[in-house]
């Protein structure tokens, strides 16, 4: 049976996705290319000079991985040239990457991380690439950072690319999410997963446990919830943590479970948690809901925040819909006592 390439299941969905314009899947193929260029230097990672900090910190406060600045730099290269953009933006820059005004301009926002899980690396760990698409409004020149935030409800598109034993692209325009897998002997991704639909409860919860000491008092008894037996399963669920975002959430995606990155006290500077709202948490929230899961901070829906800033943070739980809806129950029970 002839496998369908991203393309061709684009342009054989475009009665169901008004996005199936030739613009949006030209913004589509550069994606694709830039992944693919991406997706071949962390395959030969451990042979050439990419593993290891390029002595720089990001505006995270973070150290950069060389394989994060490559990422990066070939993402603003390739997306820059699409002639479909107003503006993009990156995890990794501080401020909107404009357009320069010897490429023509067109009317979507591109926001992403270029490398998630890249402090990882070294380990051979799974690491990803999450990208977000929303169309700008009219009059829109991108100049503005105002004029581009918008609520992860209004995004257009979203997913992710996964580096691991295999190269896996997972993408949704609203109309459901699909999984291609890339296969280097042709240099295609292929539709290998089809309308992937996340189980209602999950058997898995993703968390790094060595925060406890930082949680507060309802966020303990949401993992002791999924650690205990007095749960929708009557067992405990099993605890999964990669560390790598991307690779924890495929994961429970495909077998079902929650991903939980609550806020903590570690860090003044990070009251709210570490993961980056616009970057992250909409752009996987989105998937997700489109799979018949769920993403929260734990009181709101992610898709329902109203960015205020570029680089905002937010702590995300996300996954299978029955596990969150148990945080924001106990959250919400916390708040009225």
């Amino acid at each position: 049976m002839p496998q369908v390439t991203v393309t061709e299941h684009l342009l054989l969905h475009q009665k169901e996705s008004p996005m199936a314009s030739g613009r949006f899947t030209r913004l589509l193929n550069e994606l694709i290319l830039a992944a693919k260029i991406i997706s071949r230097e962390v395959r030969k990672a451990g042979l050439v000079d990419v593993l290891g900090f390029t002595g720089e910190i990001n505006v995270q406060g973070e150290q950069v991985q060389k394989l994060d600045e490559y990422a990066n730099k070939v993402l603003i290269h390739r997306m820059e040239r699409a002639g479909v953009l107003c503006a993009i933006a990156s995890e990794e820059n501080a401020d909107l990457v404009r357009i320069p005004d010897q490429f023509p301009k067109g009317d979507y926002f591109l926001i992403f991380d270029p490398l998630d899980g890249s402090s990882n690396i070294d380990a051979n760990v799974n690491v990803g690439t999450i990208f977000s698409i929303y169309r700008t409004k009219p009059g829109c020149s991108g100049d503005n950072l105002c004029d581009l935030l918008q609520r992860g409800s209004e995004q257009v598109a979203a997913g992710y690319f996964l580096y691991g034993t295999s190269t896996m692209m997972v993408y949704t325009t609203g109309k459901g999410v699909h999984g291609f897998t890339l296969d280097p002997s042709v240099g295609e991704f292929l539709l290998s997963h089809p309308d992937i639909r996340i189980p209602e409860t999950g058997r898995v919860y993703s968390v790094n446990e060595a925060y406890w000491n930082y949680w507060d008092g309802p966020t303990k008894e949401i993992v002791n919830y999924f650690k205990g037996s007095d749960n929708l399963r009557g067992q405990p669920y099993g605890g999964r943590y990669i560390g790598s975002l991307v690779a924890d959430f495929h994961r429970n995606l495909l077998y079902g479970g929650i991903f939980l990155y609550p806020a903590d006290s570690r860090d003044p500077k990070k009251p709210k948690g570490k993961l980056r709202l616009l970057c992250e948490a909409s752009p996987l929230s989105f998937v997700c809901e489109q799979a018949g899961g769920a993403g929260s901070d734990g009181e709101r829906n992610i898709l329902s925040i109203e960015p205020e800033e570029l680089h905002q943070r937010v702590p995300l739980f996300i996954g299978s819909k029955n596990d969150v809806a148990k945080v924001t129950e106990i959250y919400a029970r916390a708040r009225k006592a």
